[in-house]
């Protein structure tokens, strides 16, 4: 793809995180949670423009500076996420003013990488950015699950029987 169609897919796919991110939701944990971080990296990577070809040793060691903030962010993003569980048992989740925070605080690491990068001479794409996105979100949506799951109550779905009623 060409950096300008990863930019629009970037933008796009950030608009659809913070709009559902930020607002209550209820969380599906029987959805494919993996999807949308999978099409983004895949798109990554299939490009194979991830590193700059005139300065491999530089371009591939901002990409893991990028990818372990990446890591950082997503797992920012999900921990400051409100997650809880209503009578029904069901498990809602929305954005806080933290996540907000890790939000910024992602893009000013991102643009900082770029930067040295930049004064580096080295040159990392928009798919970079692309992957990186991706890592953050398959990393966020991965803590969600694995959050929901202490969140829901054992009781939900169970079938209370009197102890009368027990013949064991």
């Amino acid at each position: 793809m060409s950096g300008l169609t990863d930019a629009l897919v970037i933008v796009a796919a950030v608009a659809l995180v913070l709009a559902r991110q930020f607002r209550t939701r209820r969380l599906a944990t029987d959805r494919r949670w993996w999807l949308l971080p999978g099409i983004l990296g895949f798109l990554a990577i299939r490009d194979g423009s991830l590193t700059d070809p005139h300065h491999a040793a530089g371009s591939v060691a901002l990409l893991v500076v990028e990818l372990l903030l990446s890591v950082g962010t997503g797992t920012g993003w999900a921990f400051t996420t409100r997650v809880w569980t209503d009578e029904r048992g069901d498990v809602w989740t929305k954005g806080t003013a933290a996540t907000a925070g890790t939000w910024a605080g992602g893009v000013v690491a991102r643009a900082a990488v770029v930067g040295v990068g930049l004064a580096m001479g080295v040159h990392l794409g928009s798919s970079a950015l692309m992957l990186g996105f991706a890592v953050s979100l398959l990393v966020r949506s991965g803590l969600l699950m694995w959050r929901a799951q202490g969140e829901r109550p054992s009781y939900v779905g169970a079938v209370a029987r009197p102890a009368w009623e027990d013949h064991t």
